[in-house]
């Protein structure tokens, strides 16, 4: 634990640091100057490839540190967010309740009618629109089918609030309930919502999301601002967001509103209803949250160090619906990126005397900087030349490069 508070102390440096919102494009920070260290990084990527990754995007303080795309997949690749549109979709049932569109406290046979269920009436009529958010419906998990929502797969187990299992039936009307509420589909209704104040863009396809990588970044990024973006509230519910991100019931500390919380003492696995000892991510920051998908689809919140972290794929280790090992083994690798114990040169040029960065076939370089080498991540040196304040590429290594001058200062690059 010492070593995870050492680490992120050096890794950000205060906790209500300014952040920064992207509009079309998105400004980066070098990984130098959060003391990354190159191989590590390297490590990270190779760790992402072997568990079968599409994307990978780091945000602190809302700038791009690490962004990677893998195989084929691109910037402008899309790829479905599986239960981490969950998350998402709890956004948008609090926005519809701020709007006065709906209320969490009413029955959800308010919005969808009665025998929505096969429960009796009075029982049915217990479950509330926060019992969908917060997986406590009671219904029978004892079914063939945990997706099918017709009336005669949703039976009567316990009342509601009794019972925490991650049904997914449940969560799936509520895209009906947000619909009825609303008097709009889903899509409009996130457009209007999303895409005007933050720049959102994709598309839900039934009840799942699809977008690239960035605007997975880009949600992360409103939900690590609590709701607001570049000084306009999206969400000024602060009550419901707080309750999203903390426990919203005490039969699963580990889960709010449709979304994972590390650092609890306990938690229940998707699809079991056994309570395990200890938070879901060891490694992981202790305020950490996330929005979690079938095959490790992830989008991980830390709070407290202005991060935002985005994983894309296809399943790295099992096929469980939203947790799995992938998580504990890549904070251990996020652990592992900065260069603590390695001795660094005393000046360091800021982030704006090279660029751009990224870079594609050339760099500028501040005329009085004196060029030693070009290093790749194995330590390889690189072939360029420099006419004038440019720097070209004469290698086609495409990845981090540590630039390196005769003064002794050395600065990160990425070439695209």
């Amino acid at each position: 634990m010492k070593k995870l508070l050492l680490l992120f102390t050096l890794l950000a440096s205060t906790a209500q640091a300014q952040l920064y919102f992207p509009g079309s494009t998105w400004d980066s920070l070098s990984p130098a100057s959060l003391n990354w260290c190159p191989p590590e990084i390297a490590a990270l990527d190779s760790f992402l490839i072997e568990a079968n990754s599409k994307s990978c995007i780091i945000l602190k303080d809302g700038k791009i540190v690490h962004e990677a795309y893998y195989g084929t997949y691109t910037q402008d690749s899309v790829w479905y967010w599986a239960s981490a549109g969950k998350t998402l979709m709890a956004f948008l049932i609090g926005k519809a309740q701020e709007e006065g569109l709906l209320n969490i406290n009413d029955s959800v046979s308010h919005y969808l009618g009665a025998g929505w269920t096969s429960m009796p009436a009075h029982k049915e009529a217990l479950i509330r629109v926060e019992d969908q958010l917060q997986m406590t419906t009671g219904l029978d998990y004892l079914v063939p089918n945990w997706d099918c929502t017709i009336d005669t797969c949703l039976q009567y187990r316990t009342d509601a609030g009794n019972q925490w299992f991650y049904h997914n039936a449940p969560y799936l009307l509520l895209k009906d309930v947000l619909e009825n509420a609303a008097a709009t589909g889903i899509n409009r209704y996130t457009q209007n919502t999303l895409a005007g104040s933050i720049g959102f863009r994709g598309l839900w396809l039934d009840n799942l999301y699809f977008s690239n990588a960035r605007q997975m970044a880009r949600f992360g990024l409103l939900l690590l601002a609590e709701g607001e973006w570049n000084g306009t509230k999206v969400l000024n519910d602060s009550l419901y967001f707080q309750a999203m991100i903390n426990s919203s019931q005490s039969l699963n500390p580990a889960y709010g509103y449709l979304t994972w919380l590390n650092g609890k003492n306990s938690f229940i696995q998707p699809g079991l209803a056994a309570s395990f000892n200890g938070p879901i991510i060891p490694s992981a920051p202790s305020d950490l949250y996330m929005a979690a998908g079938k095959n490790d689809q992830r989008i991980y919140v830390v709070p407290s160090q202005g991060l935002v972290v985005v994983r894309q794929g296809n399943a790295a280790d099992s096929s469980l619906l939203a947790l799995s090992g992938f998580d504990e083994e890549l904070w251990q690798h996020i652990n592992a990126l900065n260069c603590t114990g390695v001795s660094l040169p005393e000046e360091t040029p800021s982030a704006s005397e090279l660029y751009p960065n990224p870079a594609k076939d050339w760099l500028v370089i501040p005329p009085k900087k004196e060029l030693k080498a070009l290093y790749n991540v194995q330590g390889q040196e690189l072939d360029f030349s420099r006419e004038g304040d440019k720097l070209y590429f004469k290698s086609s290594y495409r990845g981090l490069i540590l630039v390196s001058f005769k003064d002794g200062s050395s600065q990160l690059i990425y070439r695209q």
